[in-house]
């Protein structure tokens, strides 16, 4: 079994990690953007463009399904994609989890990129899946760029600059980006909860993998035997996982499980 995942950066770490841990033994193929990142500044255009040069480059290795693990790129690109590789690949978009978030009852925050917050996308996910809770959006500039480049006083002054925003009184906080699933830990220390009350965070990086896994009939396997490969594509040529990735636990768990090619 071939899993590719694509993103404009390293957002993609946290989908590709939680792949490695449900089927060990599946080949991954990465494949981000590290020429034409960040997207959220670019037109729609531009990125849909960006995102089918990244999507063309992870199809050349036949995966059986492709993750596309950055809000931004399934909010402009994924119809386009579809239309593209569908049915012979199939293509799971990345939604942010307001839906379980707001089954809990709020009031919920959503942390997203600046071009995110307030979108008619997703506006109307917060009108499908959390009528009547409190939600505030609140707009992170910086942050996904900071993570990307592994930049520890920026990711610090984002993220404390974005809790500031916050209201104090929510329980439940959306990670409306897959870069900030790698920081999930640090921005729950910067939200104070009243009472000192644990935050619940919401990512998508296990959802999206179940979801792809499902799409092809396949099932978590995580007791098969690690034997799966890792293929590294920067913006098309093949590499290895760069510094900036290993920062991360996710990126360093995926070197040391697997083989890298």
């Amino acid at each position: 079994m071939k899993i590719a995942l694509m993103d404009s950066g390293i957002g993609l770490l946290p989908a590709a990690a939680a792949a490695r841990r449900m089927r060990p033994d599946a080949d991954l193929i990465l494949s981000w953007d590290p020429d034409g990142m960040p997207w959220g500044p670019r037109t729609p255009e531009d990125i849909t463009e960006r995102a089918l040069a990244v999507a063309e480059a992870a199809a050349a290795y036949r995966p059986d399904v492709l993750i596309v693990a950055c809000n931004t790129a399934s909010v402009h690109s994924l119809p386009q994609l579809r239309a593209r590789f569908e049915p012979g690949l199939p293509i799971i978009g990345t939604v942010p989890a307001i839906k379980p978030a707001a089954a809990g009852g709020g009031p919920v925050a959503i942390w997203a990129t600046p071009a995110t917050t307030g979108s008619p996308y997703q506006r109307g996910l917060i009108e499908e899946f959390a009528a009547g809770v409190e939600v505030a959006e609140v707009p992170c500039p910086g942050l996904a760029d900071a993570v990307h480049h592994a930049d520890e006083a920026a990711i610090e002054a984002a993220v404390c600059a974005a809790a500031a925003r916050t209201p104090e009184d929510i329980t439940t906080l959306v990670l409306g980006c897959t870069n900030y699933e790698l920081v999930g830990e640090r921005i729950r220390t910067a939200v104070r909860q009243p009472g000192g009350e644990p935050l619940r965070l919401h990512g998508t990086a296990g959802a999206v993998v179940s979801q792809a896994l499902r799409r092809i009939g396949a099932q978590p396997t995580p007791d098969a035997p690690a034997e799966g490969s890792l293929t590294v594509l920067l913006s098309g040529r093949a590499s290895v996982l760069p510094p900036t990735a290993l920062s991360y636990a996710e990126g360093r768990f995926l070197q040391t499980v697997g083989a890298t090619r």
